[in-house]
């Protein structure tokens, strides 16, 4: 390993005495990493290991863990002398046994889990929990104190570490890389979030790339590339690599420990440089970071069965398994573990020693209890502004046109400005907030942009609050870690391309789910999406730009975390982001369209449409029995729109026909109560779209979703939804819903399929027909939408 090395040897900084208890604390948390994966019992050796000692199932993953407490053993150094604000993000994933074991190590852990207390009974618990039936998981969830990132899934350590020092001025956010994590797309994108990074006034990200060379069973891209080529990775990323390298513990515990002061002088001086004037306006800092080079498994067996393990992808995991048939692998693994000499690093009752405890910083610096990583307790509410002072003023429904996000856009300016000094609240989104009409927050910000600024460029600028970069990934990273650590956001992006978080968005919503089960976490503010581009106003984009189901995805979380919006108008987009942007602990989500359209409610009427979720409008809908002939339900701006044309030729045609419209505006009150807690109850929902008459449901995405959210309900089988049936093109607005039968000509022939009292059907039939094929001439022909369709607007009264 030696021949690799890019840097001289660096000066040794440690004492003897400072080595010595640098590297006990460091043996005591591998040993209580190998503790967690294997024993159930005899945590300490008092007495000879035996098959019974040891747990029957061994999970859990031993190769990243030396290096990842090696580096959390060396940052508690840096806070110590230097009284350094850190935090410590875990981007190896199943590094959970060593961060587990660090923060029990420095008191953390049993502070906040009494019953793991520090002495060998709580040992004897903190072995037993890990990766065992009622106990904890095996990376580093939320269980795990310090943690903001969840270890289940790679790829988005840097890009939480970033959001978490966004506006953070005093925080430094140490984010350890894992080399298989290095070769995922979301954490290549990642590392040029240092583009966006003011040392002015945010906080600081040491990036550590964890080169221990192999993944699950193969070696890592990072780990093989030659050394020249892998320093010029990162110089072209705009870093200042640093490296540490080696095997044998004392001399590197000396090159790290020189390593970080050279990387925290260098962040201090630029830091200090931006802060009092004298940085250079015209150049982004090259920032440093490490790359630390160690065995994976270091420290662990050396062989196992003749085979090479330690520093081989034979360590990834557990390096002994089949304990039972094998008493040779029992053997190795008391030696293993007796070669951290635990009756050196643990006292008579089973408590660090105290010159481990001295290692270790005090109180909120120890980086399992700074408030940064339990970012609820830093949290404030934002100051929001008086929805009615941005409202679109409407006298009667249809009178009006409006783009709604524009509207949302002049609201989410005001948000900015009022909360400018606190710098609290940012909008990220992937070069989309001016595409998506919420241009007029640049009144008052600019996107954020360390890189050269030409004159001719708009709205760039170092002290800019909207975060723009084309991957989803990093914007949904950036965004997390901007929540996690106490502050607010919005994320805005094509409904589409929303699907590329898929798995972050799954990520995330489990951890909020974890998090509701954990008393010490506290809450968070609510992660925010605004999907606009919609699939019904995609006209030159075409297909590939159609698809509204990422819904789906979010409606298979639990209750508790989700909650889907479709605005009908500007006024209830309004209320709605006012709303979302009060809440926490939940993931909103709202499906607006951007493009000039009808205006339905004024701002009461939507202030009281959306507490209520879902309701009659009164004003649309026509006749007074009891019960109507037939239901018109809607969710979403453009299914609205639809309908209501269509409730306007029923009407026409029809005027006997007892029509009854209901919007939705909240997704999830079409569920029972009792399945969320939005849900409407069944009498509620009787009274909406009764118990047996029929309903013609237009909704903006996939129509089994609404089967799907209704099918417990007393009328289900009398609903027939009609939404995005993957039919796309290229096309008129129009042209989309016709064809997928989202049109106000067919929602009318399903009327006329299912209401059996209609005496005029077949004219009515017949002049639908016509219309979709003189529609579809037409539209080829001119290459818009008829003139009775552009031009239409609703007949008031």
């Amino acid at each position: 390993m030696a021949s690799r090395r890019l840097e001289p040897a660096p000066l040794s900084p440690l004492s003897e005495e400072e080595l010595q208890q640098i590297d006990a604390y460091w043996r005591a948390a591998n040993y209580l990493t190998v503790g967690q994966i294997y024993l159930l019992d005899n945590p300490l050796l008092r007495e000879p290991l035996r098959l019974e000692h040891v747990k029957p199932r061994l999970l859990g993953h031993w190769g990243t863990s030396p290096g990842l407490s090696f580096i959390y053993t060396h940052l508690n150094r840096m806070i110590r002398t230097q009284d350094a604000n850190m935090i410590y993000i875990c981007g190896p994933g199943h590094g959970g046994p060593a961060m587990v074991a660090n923060s029990y190590l420095e008191g953390t852990y049993s502070e906040l889990n009494p019953d793991v207390s520090l002495d060998e009974a709580g040992m004897r618990r903190l072995f037993r929990q890990f990766s065992f039936p009622g106990g904890i998981p095996s990376h580093a969830a939320p269980e795990v104190p310090g943690s903001i990132n969840e270890g289940g899934e790679l790829g988005y350590a840097l890009s939480h570490a970033y959001g978490a020092a966004f506006d953070n001025p005093g925080l430094i956010v140490a984010c350890v890389v894992g080399d298989g994590e290095a070769e995922t797309g979301p954490l290549a994108a990642a590392w040029h979030s240092n583009k966006f990074l003011n040392p002015g006034h945010d906080g600081a990200v040491l990036p550590i790339l964890h080169l221990n060379g192999y993944k699950i069973a193969n070696p890592t891209i990072l780990g093989r590339i030659p050394a020249d080529e892998l320093r010029s990775l990162f110089v072209g990323y705009g870093y200042e690599p640093l490296f540490v390298e080696g095997d044998e513990p004392r001399a590197m515990h000396q090159q790290m420990a020189a390593t970080l002061d050279e990387a925290m002088r260098k962040i201090r001086a630029i830091q200090e440089a931006a802060r009092n004037g004298t940085d250079r306006q015209d150049r982004r800092p090259v920032w440093p970071m490490i790359v630390l080079r160690s065995p994976k498994g270091w420290t662990g067996p050396k062989t196992v069965d003749g085979l090479k393990t330690e520093g081989f992808w034979r360590a990834h995991q557990v390096p002994l398994a089949a304990l039972a048939e094998n008493p040779e692998h029992l053997r190795l693994l008391e030696e293993w573990l007796r070669s951290y000499r635990p009756e050196e690093l643990f006292d008579g009752a089973g408590s660090p020693i105290a010159e481990i405890r001295a290692t270790v910083p005090s109180g909120q610096r120890r980086m399992g209890a700074n408030p940064h990583a339990n970012g609820g307790l830093l949290r404030k509410s934002l100051d929001l502004p008086d929805v009615r002072q941005h409202a679109v003023s409407i006298s009667l429904p249809g009178t009006v046109k409006a783009e709604a996000t524009r509207v949302m856009g002049d609201y989410l300016r005001a948000v900015m400005q009022l909360n400018e000094a606190s710098r609290n609240f940012r909008i990220v989104g992937p070069d989309e907030t001016a595409s998506n009409r919420l241009q007029d927050v640049f009144n008052v910000t600019e996107r954020a942009w360390m890189e050269e600024i030409l004159p001719e460029d708009v709205h760039l600028g170092r002290e800019g609050r909207v975060l723009e970069i084309l991957s989803e990934h990093t914007c949904q990273g950036w965004l997390e870690g901007y929540l996690l650590t106490g502050r607010h956001g919005l994320f805005s992006c094509y409904e589409a391309f929303i699907h590329i978080v898929d798995s972050m968005f799954n990520q995330y919503a489990k951890w909020l789910d974890a998090s509701h089960g954990i008393p010490w976490r506290r809450p968070v503010s609510s992660l925010n999406y605004l999907l606009t581009s919609h699939v019904w106003q995609q006209d030159h984009n075409g297909f590939s730009h159609q698809d509204p189901g990422f819904v789906d995805v979010a409606l298979n979380k639990k209750a508790d975390i989700v909650r889907v919006y479709f605005p009908p108008d500007a006024n209830t987009l309004l209320y709605l982001t006012d709303h979302v942007l009060r809440t926490w602990d939940r993931i909103n989500i709202i499906v607006a369209g951007k493009a000039p359209s009808w205006q339905w409610l004024s701002m009461d009427q939507a202030i009281t449409h959306c507490k209520a979720g879902a309701g009659i409008w009164e004003w649309a809908s026509h006749g007074n029995s009891v019960e109507p002939d037939v239901v018109m339900a809607c969710a979403g701006d453009v299914p609205t729109s639809e309908t209501l044309a269509a409730v306007q030729i029923l009407k026409e045609h029809i005027p006997d026909l007892n029509i009854r419209v209901v919007n939705v505006v909240d997704l999830m009150t079409l569920q029972p109560r009792e399945v969320h807690p939005h849900g409407l109850t069944d009498r509620d929902f009787d009274r909406l779209f009764t118990t047996d008459r029929p309903v013609i449901f237009a909704y903006h995405g996939y129509p089994w979703t609404i089967h799907r959210l209704t099918y417990r309900r007393t009328n289900h089988l009398n609903f027939h939804v009609r939404g995005y049936n993957e039919e796309g093109t290229t096309t008129t607005p129009f042209d989309m819903t016709v064809l997928n039968g989202l049109d106000r000509f067919h929602l009318v022939l399903s009327v006329l399929d299912r209401v059996p009292q209609v005496k005029t059907a077949a004219q009515l039939k017949q002049l639908m027909d016509t219309n979709l094929i003189e529609h579809r001439r037409y539209v080829l022909a001119h290459g818009q939408d008829l003139p009775e369709v552009r031009d239409w607007k609703w007949a008031v009264g």
